[in-house]
């Protein structure tokens, strides 16, 4: 889907849910102390960093009181932000994202600078292109903090979910048309209401099987 596409429709959205954006944001900060907004940098497009816009789903201080990554029952996750991952609320602000040219609304998965290794061919592949709000690794590991040993949940992520993600989000890019990103965008619903895509329908739509 052409970029200038997928940004005017960022920005009708935006405008769409600015209303339901600003009481999400108020309900934020009566759930928990702090700030409604989540910051953090990100990789984008060329491997260049930028700065990516969340509601605030965890405690103020929660990078200082737990690994990098979301983990399964993680307590550092308020009760109001439980609700708005599951139902992937969270993520309105970076409509934003997409308006200031940062993001697109389907794309791979943005990735936190920490476990990017530009060394590695399979990264370098992945991080020349523009991450998207949702995308066929957003989909598929919607229930990540599930799949990560809670020994070593950062490790875990490295060495197993990282790269699966990866060669995931390479093959979309491969695969990538306005036909592939309009069903990323329904399905982006679907799992949003409950009902997310299998595995065997994320495999069909890049060819693999």
């Amino acid at each position: 889907m052409p970029e200038g596409i997928q940004r005017a429709l960022a920005i009708v959205a935006f405008l769409i849910v600015l209303p339901v954006l600003g009481v999400l944001a108020v309900l934020v900060r009566i759930d928990s102390p702090g700030g409604a907004f989540y910051v953090s940098e990100r990789v984008g497009a060329g491997a260049r960093p930028f700065r990516l816009f969340k509601l605030r789903t965890m405690v103020a201080d929660a990078r200082a009181t737990g690994p990098g990554i979301s983990i399964r029952h993680d307590r550092r996750i308020t009760r109001l932000g439980r609700f708005l991952r599951r139902v992937r609320l969270d993520e309105l602000p970076q409509l934003w994202n997409v308006i200031m040219g940062d993001m697109l609304l389907v794309g791979p998965r943005p990735e936190d600078p920490r476990y990017v290794d530009l060394n590695d061919p399979l990264h370098r592949q992945v991080f020349v292109a523009k991450p998207g709000i949702t995308g066929l690794t957003q989909l598929a590991y919607s229930t990540e903090a599930d799949l990560l040993d809670l020994a070593d949940p950062e490790g875990h992520y490295r060495t197993t979910i990282l790269p699966a993600k990866l060669a995931l989000d390479a093959r979309y890019l491969a695969r990538r048309s306005a036909r592939l990103d309009a069903w990323i965008l329904l399905q982006t619903i679907a799992t949003a209401a409950g009902r997310p895509p299998t595995a065997a329908a994320i495999a069909a739509r890049i060819g693999d099987r």
